[in-house]
């Protein structure tokens, strides 16, 4: 651990030198030299006090540790793109210095000075993604966007047409830090006046008590036909150094207390039937199941256990790799699955009709929105909160509304 760090801030410092070249090329103002130089010792020394020499040293990321990390991150980002027009700038310099070198009349090495225009397209280009993670760490991470989505089905229920669902998931509470902010998209959801509310999981990012100031706010939640609720793999306690076995799964037995204080009925492995006369959808909701190395608790058959095949059905599943790898090929049918997990990894553009793209399409063939495979429809939620990166750029906090309808034979 120390090695790498020691590794990233020789590299980062390097590289700080380096675009500080850019600056000083663009602009004769010392205030900005010095001001450049402050801001650049500034976040590694925060970073290394927050890693090596604050009072709380454990795997668990700490709000503190995170904002260190991301203002290095960010400014390592603004000097990777600087430093790559200015490199390519200094390999053409440098062969034009071989050139007079080797047929020059003097035979002396000359080295051309910096083009003024390319550090100034250089610094622009690169404040566009500086700008941005700022912007989506000030304004995006609250930027909350209601998706309405409508899904036709031969064999829904006749009650049941027009039955409307809203859907959230990955709450990670421990991160929140605008209480007003949280209110208004609890006021939001509660606005959209849904039959049912589901939730997908990941309602902490580590421990139980990351939700006990947002409690009496999410208990405002309200949904006619009541609140369902699964774990995700954040919920389980499983990336924190735990004094004893016995602590973690206290701590998982709160939360689940937790739960059912705000008043979420929480399905582990477990069904339910939502009722409208004679007719009734299943609601299946699963553990956590996922790939790569995540927490694999989910147990479909057992979930289903108490359901039949000609049952409609609703899945509760937090990680998408989950209905991708078994769900889609079970011998039910699931007509529907909400899931979450992925985040779009908060970084992403999206321009509906034209656009849907993030990193994050490398590690989840299905990470935002609504898919179908084989008749069996998923949506991918994009996060409620954040973890990791305290903001949002482009993939915006999501609150799923679906309105369920009988498709018309005629």
């Amino acid at each position: 651990m120390l090695m790498r760090i020691v590794v990233f801030v020789s590299v980062f410092m390097l590289l700080s030198f380096y675009a500080f070249q850019a600056i000083k090329n663009v602009t004769k103002q010392q205030w900005v030299y010095w001001l450049y130089i402050l801001v650049t010792i500034a976040a590694i020394g925060n970073l290394v006090y927050q890693f090596f020499l604050a009072d709380d040293v454990t795997r668990e990321m700490t709000k503190p540790k995170t904002y260190a990390f991301t203002f290095v991150m960010i400014l390592f980002v603004f000097q990777l793109f600087t430093v790559a027009f200015l490199f390519l700038e200094d390999i053409i310099r440098f062969f034009i210095g071989g050139y007079y070198k080797i047929v020059g009349e003097t035979g002396n090495f000359y080295l051309p000075s910096r083009r003024n225009f390319l550090s100034k397209i250089a610094l622009g280009i690169a404040a566009i993604p500086f700008g941005a993670l700022l912007y989506g760490m000030y304004k995006g991470k609250y930027n909350f966007k209601v998706l309405k989505y409508e899904l036709a089905f031969d064999d829904l229920p006749d009650s049941f047409d027009g039955y409307q669902i809203t859907q959230i998931s990955d709450i990670h509470s421990g991160s929140f830090d605008d209480k007003k902010k949280i209110e208004y998209a609890i006021d939001l959801i509660n606005e959209q006046q849904s039959d049912a509310l589901f939730f997908t999981g990941d309602m902490v990012n580590n421990k139980a008590e990351e939700m006990l100031p947002w409690k009496s706010v999410f208990a405002k939640l309200k949904a006619k036909d009541g609140k369902y609720s699964v774990l995700g793999n954040h919920d389980y306690g499983d990336y924190v150094d735990w004094e004893s076995k016995a602590a973690k799964e206290a701590n998982l037995e709160d939360l689940k207390r937790i739960q059912k204080e705000i008043g979420f009925d929480l399905l582990l492995n477990d069904s339910r039937f939502l009722q409208r006369g004679a007719d009734k959808i299943a609601l299946v909701g699963v553990e956590n199941w996922g790939k790569g190395g995540f927490k694999k608790a989910g147990d479909l058959k057992k979930a289903a256990s108490a359901i039949t095949k000609d049952d409609f059905k609703i899945l509760l599943s937090h990680d998408p790799s989950h209905w991708e790898q078994q769900v889609i090929s079970d011998d039910y049918h699931y007509h529907l699955t909400l899931s979450g997990h992925t985040h779009g990894m908060q970084f992403g553009i999206e321009i509906p009709g034209w656009i849907k793209w993030s990193p994050v399409k490398w590690r989840y063939r299905y990470w935002a929105g609504i898919y179908k495979e084989m008749g069996q429809y998923i949506n991918v939620n994009r996060g409620f909160g954040f973890l990791g990166y305290p903001g949002r750029v482009g993939i915006w906090p999501e609150i799923t509304v679906i309105t369920l309808k009988k498709k018309s034979l005629t």
